[in-house]
């Protein structure tokens, strides 16, 4: 996504504090039904191959997307166009089958509603199967690209905006953590950038070492586990609710995290918009934890470790991406605190692809799955809580409140009304915290490690991108 953030662009931009900000749009009219956006495009934007950015390339880009709703079902914000117009060479207008509130955050988003030079569109005009050439507005270009080796982005000559400091950015794949930081204390690598590149006992030794710069963003998203109410033992309420209670999730932060990131009581942080409900946290309790799950009839006969009913194991997957470093000390850590209430947890660390498919099919028990962060949450999180291919929606497939759970998240993305709006929420993320479906662990950051002649380095509100057009080297 990060990539994609360097070369393609958006009408608006997110900045600090949610602000709504002109980007390829200079400016905007809303109609007084809330159906119909009017955008005013600049007319100083070129594509990296030196053609026009007008509304006729734009209305191509929403076509595109809007001709393969089905891939893009889960942003609210594509089901509610109707259609786009170009009203004249630098005018666009966005028809909305029904007012839709948070239409601004989501065209701000990286990805699917930014814009394609024309050379870059297939002979039909459709992008579901790919492109010919990635050409965007954005500062970057892609010149060239190894698969799961490199790539490299130089500077867009044609860029409008404030264009980057240094000419070339090269991208290094390295799969494994430790060979990064080796290869960054070698001076192979100028930055760090991201969550889970290196182990956070790496990030420690850089930062404490005074040889080079760290940095730690504010709180960007909510590490969590996805806790699957369809699958095995986690089907029944007790036992999720026991493991909210057996996780010490502050040994977690001062062991793990070396307080780069802080404790998380709720699936979303109280910043973020119609979040701040006041639920009442699970409190580490491990005897509190013991006795719920005796009382569900999970027994801890003696000379055994682990519970047993029914002549069944209390015995869980817990599946992470093996290629993330955090998620491996938090699985292994996780792993000892299920032991002391007598819960077997078993790790199931994959490849990034195999262990995303088992998000979409719903294969575990528990499996990381944090919030996405500004400029997405609470709406779009909670849109693609509908969408079978998801995660969240796999873990709570199972409770008996699902479909009133999705009809009050289709209410209350279409709602105008504010008070409305906010029991609506209520609603949907207290049963949902009830239901424990989710055990948030922390409040997600963002980490930087640079050499001390690298400057310029700072933080966006949105964890994907990494704004790199004022970095420089001394």
């Amino acid at each position: 996504m990060f990539a994609q953030d360097f070369v393609y662009e958006s009408l608006v931009e997110y900045g600090e504090g949610g602000v709504i900000k002109p980007h390829l749009a200079e400016s905007w009219d809303i109609s007084p039904d809330g159906k119909v956006y009017t955008f005013n495009l600049r007319q100083d934007v070129k594509f990296s191959d030196g053609t026009e950015f007008n509304a006729m390339v734009a209305k191509k880009n929403f076509d595109a997307v809007l001709a393969n709703r089905d891939r893009h079902k889960w942003l609210e914000l594509v089901n509610q166009i109707d259609g786009v117009n170009a009203v004249d060479e630098y005018t666009i207008e966005i028809i909305f089958k029904n007012p839709y509130y948070p239409a601004l955050q989501e065209l701000s988003l990286i990805r699917p509603l930014r814009f394609l030079g024309e050379a870059g569109f297939p002979d039909d005009g459709r992008t579901s199967e790919g492109i010919k050439a990635p050409i965007g507005t954005g500062p970057w270009v892609l010149e060239d690209y190894k698969q799961n080796e490199y790539a490299v982005f130089v500077k867009n000559q044609y860029y409008w905006g404030v264009k980057p400091k240094i000419d070339k950015v090269v991208v290094k794949i390295i799969p494994d953590g430790e060979t990064r930081a080796i290869a960054f204390e070698k001076q192979e690598i100028d930055l760090i950038f991201g969550s889970g590149l290196i182990s956070l006992d790496s990030f420690r030794q850089f930062r404490d070492s005074g040889k080079y710069q760290t940095m730690i963003s504010n709180p960007l998203v909510t590490r969590a586990l996805a806790v699957n109410s369809n699958r095995g033992p986690t089907r029944e309420h007790a036992v999720r609710v026991a493991l909210q209670h057996g996780v010490n999730k502050q040994a977690l932060i001062d062991n793990i995290f070396y307080g780069t990131e802080v404790k998380a009581d709720t699936l979303f942080s109280p910043q973020f918009p119609y979040c701040d409900l006041g639920l009442q946290p699970y409190a580490y309790n491990v005897e509190k934890a013991k006795t719920i799950l005796e009382s569900a009839g999970w027994a801890l006969k003696a000379g055994q470790e682990f519970r047993e009913k029914n002549g069944q194991l209390l015995e869980l997957e817990l599946c992470f991406d093996s290629a993330n470093n955090v998620q491996k000390a938090l699985a292994e850590a996780l792993q000892g605190e299920c032991r002391k209430i007598g819960v077997k947890l078993n790790l199931i660390g994959e490849e990034r692809q195999s262990y995303l498919q088992r998000q979409k099919d719903g294969n575990f028990n528990l499996i990381f799955g944090d919030t996405w962060g500004a400029p997405y949450d609470p709406h779009s999180l909670v849109s693609s809580m509908r969408a079978p291919s998801h995660a969240d929606y796999q873990a709570q497939v199972g409770l008996p409140m699902k479909a009133e759970i999705d009809a009050k998240i289709t209410e209350v993305l279409l709602s105008t009304d504010e008070k409305e709006r906010q029991d609506l929420y209520r609603y949907i993320l207290s049963t949902l915290h009830e239901q424990a479906v989710y055990l948030p662990l922390s409040h997600g950051t963002n980490i930087a490690v640079f050499h001390k002649n690298i400057t310029g380095v700072n933080f966006d509100p949105q964890r994907n991108r990494i704004p790199l057009v004022n970095v420089d080297i001394k």
